[in-house]
């Protein structure tokens, strides 16, 4: 069975339904609400009785996800529910028919490998061959840099799907020098990893500034009734071209960074630039000098600072003195 879109949009309002233990859905009720969750996608809709009954024999099969669905007896009448509510199709590893589609897709994209636009790309059809087995493989064979205990993640489907859908959210947040959470009603725009942690950006709506917040702060996240305010302003892509890391302010200016990196070091920076605004301005048999032009945020003053003995500031000054000061507080504690 081919598996589009509203098949999966039918899938997931027959699981919604199953587990739902307040209410008991007969099958006019299974259809009206897969109906619904169609109509809300893309204003379409028709299932008839046929489809549901068909849909719910492919989930309970081995090719689907061997739902554990019990059918109950109400006078002539029967409704569906699962007899583990724990359950969910969501919970379930990739079924035969979903792991083939994947299989085609990541076949499909691999075409584009090598061609300039789609560098992106390498890594992650790597990413989901490895991690989801997708060639036969008896040991994996690449290792990618992630934390599976790293805290927000539950929230990243919803926050990507409010951003696709355009919902406005009410965010209880607690920043790491917050003595109490905070609640902010706020429209997501973008989200961003760095350094191994999302953030979410997004319009404040109470100040109507552009705001990011860490994924990994975030309490607890309702659906808001206050209408989303639309992004027609801010280009992402150009967004983040300025700064390194996530720390913007908007009114700051740009400002040249001039380094001398340690000769023996520079190979390290060459490979990996630290900014791609960076650019050589002289080398010497002691030193290579480059310069970057960026606002200089906490994530540029901590990524410098990084670099230790092998770095020395030409200018600015103002962050040759933040880097200093930083230097003598770590001598002065471990005095």
């Amino acid at each position: 069975m081919g598996t589009n879109k509203h098949a999966i949009i039918r899938y997931q309002a027959l699981d919604k339904c199953f587990r739902n233990k307040g209410r008991n859905f007969y099958i006019d009720d299974l259809i009206e609400a897969c109906n619904d969750a169609l109509y809300e996608y893309d204003g379409t809709g028709g299932v008839k009785r046929r489809q549901i009954l068909y849909d719910i024999n492919f989930m309970e099969s081995e090719q689907g996800w061997s739902i554990p669905l019990e059918r109950y007896k109400d006078g002539k009448k029967v409704y569906f529910r699962y007899y583990d509510l724990k359950f969910s199709i969501n919970n379930q590893p990739l079924t035969a028919t979903e792991t083939d589609q994947l299989k085609e897709a990541l076949l499909t994209l691999s075409r584009l490998k090598g061609m300039p636009q789609f560098e992106w790309m390498d890594e992650i059809i790597a990413r989901l061959e490895s991690n989801l087995g997708i060639k036969t493989l008896d040991n994996k064979v690449v290792s990618f840099e992630e934390n599976k205990y790293l805290a927000g993640l539950e929230h990243f489907s919803f926050l990507y799907e409010s951003i696709v859908y355009q919902k406005t959210l009410d965010i209880l947040y607690q920043g790491f020098k917050m003595a109490e959470s905070v609640k902010y009603t706020f429209h997501p725009y973008h989200l961003k990893q760095y350094n191994n942690r999302w953030f979410i950006f997004g319009l404040n709506n109470e100040s109507k500034q552009i705001q990011n917040l860490a994924l990994d702060r975030i309490v607890s996240i309702d659906e808001s009734k206050i209408p989303y305010f639309v992004n027609s302003e801010i280009d992402f892509e150009e967004y983040f071209e300025d700064v390194v890391g996530v720390t913007i302010e908007s009114d700051k200016p740009t400002e040249k960074i001039q380094l001398q990196i340690d000769i023996d070091y520079w190979p390290y920076i060459k490979t990996k630039p630290l900014h791609g605004s960076q650019k050589i301005i002289s080398k010497t048999s002691k030193y290579v000098e480059i310069e970057l032009e960026l606002k200089i945020n906490y994530e540029l003053i901590a990524t410098v600072f990084a670099l230790g003995e092998n770095v020395r500031i030409v200018a600015p000054e103002p962050l040759k003195r933040i880097l200093l000061n930083k230097a003598n507080d770590i001598i002065t504690k471990n005095q």
